[in-house]
């Protein structure tokens, strides 16, 4: 509302001063104090003042606060209000372009990290790594051109060329294990199996593939395989075994965990997991099955759920009174968040506490060639043994086969694996 005469009450808007001096300037004065001296009362506030010009001023510092709070003054509030809010604005378009450049270089991170960025895979790792082997004096030109040749002769036949194979040792931790009288009152041996390392082609992301191939070179040594395994008589390689995965997912395996690789494994450095290992094992008629122990069962973040189904899974059927079980039970795949590795037996040590023994990708062909000496002292052991409270991640899953699949149940299974892979223990 327009602002009102102090005198009249009459609307007079922005010229509120002009109206006050204009209709009302003979009442500025205000009558004596009766002494002989002449007061003024200001008529908005009703201060006294002994000078009519002190009262003008007085009334003129009213007149411009009004006007300033009704015009000028709310111009520049408005104003100010617009650039704070503009302002604001620029900051929010500021944050979230600093957000989404953040989510672009960790998509990326994660892309590299799990070989998803198109960098190339097995071929052009084992190229660039042998490369700069070569430039710091670490391999010699004719051996650069000879393996370069031998790995695409391999890759050609989709064959393992065995450079990172190290056989026999199943054996030899039998025979070690008669002989140990120390601490161990049991041990169950997996059957016979291969340990498999990386290689300059898959160093960082192929350990996957390589407890796949251990596992499989443990069945190429079952007979009960053999009618399953009669298209894969040899140890495929890396980029063989991709290709097998991507045959899996087109059969209909496992189309959630498809659709994260975009279909397509060949030629990259993706890691894979127990959902892969279940495809392609199933895609073959293997029986098998995951479990996933998502959770610790012990104090300190430690399983030992998931020590005691191993110990379950090789005792059953092998309840003898032996010191040495060596069982005919495959290998066992487990997996957890960024390494996996091949479960290979379990001790019973006379405490009753439980130590698996595993075969890992990382250990090297120089490092497992120990535990082939006879009258070993045990101490190259340390390399496979792990107690309880060695193994303390969040979750684990393993992957373990138990038998053949007929075509009506592969089928079965292929449609379940659609929706669920994996029994959880609670």
């Amino acid at each position: 509302a327009p602002p009102e005469c102090p005198f009249c009450g009459e609307a007079a808007g922005r010229e509120l001063e002009e109206h006050v001096r204009a209709r009302h300037g003979h009442l500025l004065g205000a009558p004596g104090t009766g002494n002989g001296e002449q007061l003024y009362e200001c008529p908005m506030c009703s201060l006294t003042c002994t000078n009519i010009q002190i009262l003008e001023e007085h009334v003129d510092l009213h007149l411009e606060e009004h006007n300033f709070s009704e015009g000028t003054g709310m111009f520049h509030c408005d104003e100010d209000l617009e650039l704070a809010q503009q302002l604001q604005t620029e900051e929010d378009e500021r944050q979230r372009s600093e957000e989404e450049k953040r989510e672009r270089e960790e998509f990326k991170k994660l892309q590299r990290q799990y070989g998803l960025d198109n960098s190339g895979g097995f071929k052009q790792q084992f190229l660039k790594n042998m490369e700069r082997e070569v430039d710091r004096g670490r391999m010699q030109p004719f051996e650069y051109h000879k393996r370069k040749a031998d790995m695409m002769e391999s890759l050609a036949s989709g064959i393992d060329d065995g450079r990172t194979k190290t056989s026999g040792v199943i054996e030899a931790l039998c025979k070690y294990y008669q002989n140990e009288n120390k601490d161990v009152r049991r041990v169950w041996l997996s059957a016979g199996v291969d340990h498999f390392h990386s290689s300059l082609g898959d160093r960082g992301w192929g350990c996957g593939y390589r407890n796949f191939q251990m596992l499989l070179s443990s069945l190429l040594q079952n007979s009960f395989y053999n009618d399953c395994l009669r298209d894969t008589t040899l140890i495929p390689s890396i980029p063989k075994i991709q290709s097998m995965i991507e045959d899996a997912w087109r059969e209909g395996f496992d189309p959630h965990g498809a659709s994260h690789f975009n279909n397509r494994l060949h030629g990259s450095k993706a890691w894979i997991g127990a959902c892969e290992i279940y495809s392609l094992l199933t895609s073959l008629r293997i029986k098998c099955q995951i479990i996933d122990f998502h959770k610790p069962t012990g104090p300190m973040g430690t399983h030992p759920r998931l020590f005691e189904w191993i110990l379950h899974y090789y005792s059953t059927d092998n309840e003898g009174g032996a010191k040495v079980v060596c069982t005919s039970k495959p290998p066992i795949y487990l997996q957890h968040q960024g390494h996996s590795r091949t479960v290979v037996g379990i001790e019973e040590k006379k405490n009753k506490s439980l130590c698996l023994l595993l075969f890992d990708p990382g250990c090297s062909s120089q490092q497992m060639q120990k535990l082939l000496k006879q009258n070993s002292d045990g101490t190259g052991l340390r390399l496979l043994r792990k107690f309880v409270g060695s193994l303390k991640e969040k979750q684990y899953q393993i992957v373990a086969v138990d038998g053949v699949l007929s075509l009506e149940e592969k089928a079965a299974r292929c449609r379940a694996s659609q929706v669920l892979t994996s029994e959880k223990i609670p």
